[in-house]
């Protein structure tokens, strides 16, 4: 009776894909309260535990990865593609998807 209770969650992570696992990873890092600074909403969770606890001093060397909050909604735009790709089996394109979404988002904070 035990085993067979636990059944669902075993077929739920088996059935976990390699960018079903970065869009999660990505959409923590869109919830931390480093990408709320960027887009002044306010964080649903305490976000990635890699997350800085505040943005590093200076900017960044590259100015392409400076988190907007318009590129950031992109990027939302994005993800929600690339989970419709990976639902449907298209794990290229959605690899390719995420990668945007992640140059979109930056470096954030």
């Amino acid at each position: 009776m035990g085993a067979a209770a636990l059944l669902p969650f075993l077929a739920t992570a088996a059935s976990a894909t390699p960018c079903a696992e970065q869009i999660a990873t990505i959409e923590r890092r869109l919830e931390s309260p480093g990408a709320a600074k960027v887009t002044g909403e306010t964080p649903t969770t305490t976000g990635s535990p890699k997350a800085l606890p505040a943005p590093p001093q200076g900017q960044p060397s590259d100015p392409a990865t400076k988190p907007e909050a318009a590129h950031i909604a992109e990027a939302r735009t994005l993800i929600a593609k690339a989970r419709e790709q990976d639902r449907s089996g298209q794990a290229d394109a959605c690899n390719d998807t995420m990668t945007r979404a992640k140059e979109k988002i930056g470096a954030l904070p």
